[in-house]
């Protein structure tokens, strides 16, 4: 956690870095709605010109908890989710009540609403691992081309291919 304050109103705000996607470039003041610009240290493009006085510089912090990408297609935009110690469900957005915690955002009907599971765990050397299981779903889950049997737990590895329904995710460290 990073202490900081907005530097139009002076409020104090605690960022958790390791949450920040790639990419960011800014984010609102959750007090006077004004864009905070953002540099994370580290990342490529344009973070080599000198930020101004109101940047934000950040240095991400390593968690090895990893995150899932969703690869856009023409039924779901391009959406990042952060993996947390403990048990993720992941599943399609849906306006009515489920047991996901971790919601995508499509238009695949093939996608259950409570599709796998992730546990996070550390393991003996206090590395996280994260532990992949189909939900009980009705298309099943495909780990890299492969379709998880019931009760199959497997182990993510860095660049792992996740499939369910239609929609591609990319599990990275």
């Amino acid at each position: 956690m990073i202490s900081l304050r907005c530097p139009y109103c002076q409020v104090g705000l605690k960022i958790d870095e390791s949450k920040l996607p790639p990419g960011l470039r800014s984010f609102k003041c959750p007090k006077c709605k004004k864009d905070i610009p953002l540099s994370i240290l580290g990342e490529g493009g344009d973070n080599l010109s000198p930020p101004s006085d109101e940047t934000q510089v950040f240095t991400p912090r390593k968690s090895g908890i990893g995150r899932l990408t969703v690869l856009p297609d023409a039924n779901t935009p391009e959406q990042v989710l952060f993996l947390q110690e403990g048990l993720s469900i992941v599943g399609r957005r849906s306006a009515q009540p489920t047991g996901a915690n971790l919601r995508i955002q499509t238009a695949d009907r093939s996608m259950s609403r409570e599709h796998l599971r992730i546990e996070v765990k550390k393991d003996a050397k206090g590395r996280y691992k994260h532990y992949l299981s189909d939900n009980k779903s009705k298309n099943h889950t495909l780990y890299n081309s492969n379709y998880l049997g019931e009760g199959e737990v497997v182990i993510l590895n860095d660049n792992d291919e996740i499939i369910i329904g239609h929609t591609v995710l990319r599990f990275n460290e």
